[in-house]
């Protein structure tokens, strides 16, 4: 019952809520971007979602588009802004995702949705973490979020996927709003972000 119809109920009264609520606050982040990046608010990105199903995600963009003399974009924690490094922090760049949720491509809680380009590179087992919709936030984002390697990753996004209960929302919920407030887990050890996915995952 949950997993059918209640989850996808909620996911739209909280991201209707959650626009109205945080309307004020998005106008500001905008306005703040609008002048750190020159104009470039958005961040939008082709993302697989629930069966596989490609949509366009859309988050504030923290990074500038600089390049090296070859063409190349930069590392990731050159590109990122001052001002992107505190929307980061809070997980404020998020908050554009609450669309997503609304139009019924993404839930608040799930899997996180990746790269288009490494649905060839995952298991079978991998593979079952688009038997639901990817999340604002989800088990793995809880349980070390981009400090953890791509293996748990998988792990607890697989595991996610075959436990998912309103009580384990529930408690990812809240255990969300703990590392937001720590700001745990927001880059990896050798990345302000996460590093790439090749496939060499024994998952």
């Amino acid at each position: 019952m949950y997993k059918a119809i209640l989850k996808r109920l909620i996911d739209f009264l909280v991201a209707l809520f959650g626009l109205i609520v945080a309307g004020p606050l998005m106008v500001f982040v905008i306005l703040f971007l609008a002048i750190s990046n020159k104009g470039n608010v958005f961040f939008v990105q082709k993302r697989p979602g629930k069966n596989e199903v490609v949509f366009k995600i859309l988050k504030f963009k923290t990074m500038n588009d600089r390049k090296d003399e070859n063409g190349n974009l930069l590392p990731d924690e050159i590109r990122l802004t001052p001002i992107g490094k505190f929307i980061r922090k809070t997980s404020l760049d998020e908050l554009p995702q609450l669309l997503n949720v609304l139009k019924g491509e993404m839930s608040l809680i799930g899997p996180r949705p990746l790269l288009v380009s490494y649905l060839p590179l995952y298991s079978e087992t991998q593979k079952k973490r688009h038997l639901v919709r990817p999340g604002i936030t989800g088990w793995a984002q809880v349980n070390g979020r981009n400090a953890i390697s791509w293996d748990k990753k998988f792990e607890y996004d697989v595991w996610y996927v075959e436990n998912l209960s309103f009580l384990l929302d529930l408690k990812i919920i809240f255990l969300t709003i703990q590392k937001v407030l720590k700001s745990d887990g927001i880059s990896s050890d050798s990345s302000a972000t996460m590093e790439v996915f090749t496939g060499n995952s024994k998952v």
